[in-house]
């Protein structure tokens, strides 16, 4: 869980799709985040986080080292130390991240970097404008009376919006727009679903 709680974290659930295409990745030993245009399911572009490690890591390791950087993390603040990393973080804990797939592969003797691992999260959370936010503050499952399971809602809304600003674009024209329509889903399709 995390402080302060979320009202709207939607729980991740595995997806082998999402697993293919990090694995994919991982097995290239780049150490370095792929394109975004091969981060991609038939929903959503995906967020990436990768670790590296000279001698094989349990996967609970490789999540904690992304977590930890909570200690530099403010809600609603962000960074609270400069040049820290926090976006392993803030893509761990996006709330309308929802699917997951994980690789780990092993990379050539020569290499210091042994061994590669990478994880995407689908939707692709770390959006610029809200960084510092990466979940609404709330008592757990507040947004999703019904649809909870341990603190975590249950009820993804299976399109995405193509802009950020949806919810004003909506209000101005509609739904019946063609550029709402098609650009603005979630918005218009999805008014109980997290998205």
């Amino acid at each position: 869980m995390v402080k302060p709680s979320a009202k709207n974290m939607l729980k991740m659930t595995w997806n082998s799709e999402v697993a293919r295409n990090a694995e994919i990745w991982a097995k290239k030993c780049r150490f370095s985040h792929s394109p975004v245009n091969q981060r991609k399911t038939a929903l959503s572009g995906c967020g990436e986080n990768y670790f590296w490690s000279t001698d094989p890591k349990p996967w609970p390791y490789v999540i904690k080292s992304f977590y930890d950087e909570v200690k530099d993390f403010q809600f609603g603040v962000g960074n609270t130390r400069k040049d820290a990393q926090i976006g392993h973080y803030t893509q761990l804990v996006w709330a309308s991240s929802h699917q997951l797939g994980c690789a780990m592969a092993p990379c050539p003797p020569h290499q210091t970097r042994r061994y590669f691992y990478v994880c995407h999260y689908c939707p692709m959370g770390n959006i610029d404008k809200k960084m510092n936010t990466p979940y609404q503050l709330g008592r757990p499952c507040a947004d999703c009376p019904g649809h909870c399971d341990n603190g975590l809602c249950t009820n993804p809304c299976k399109y995405v919006d193509r802009y950020s600003n949806c919810a004003e674009l909506v209000k101005k024209m509609g739904c019946a727009a063609k550029i709402t329509r098609k650009d603005c889903k979630a918005t218009c399709e999805c008014p109980s679903e997290i998205k």
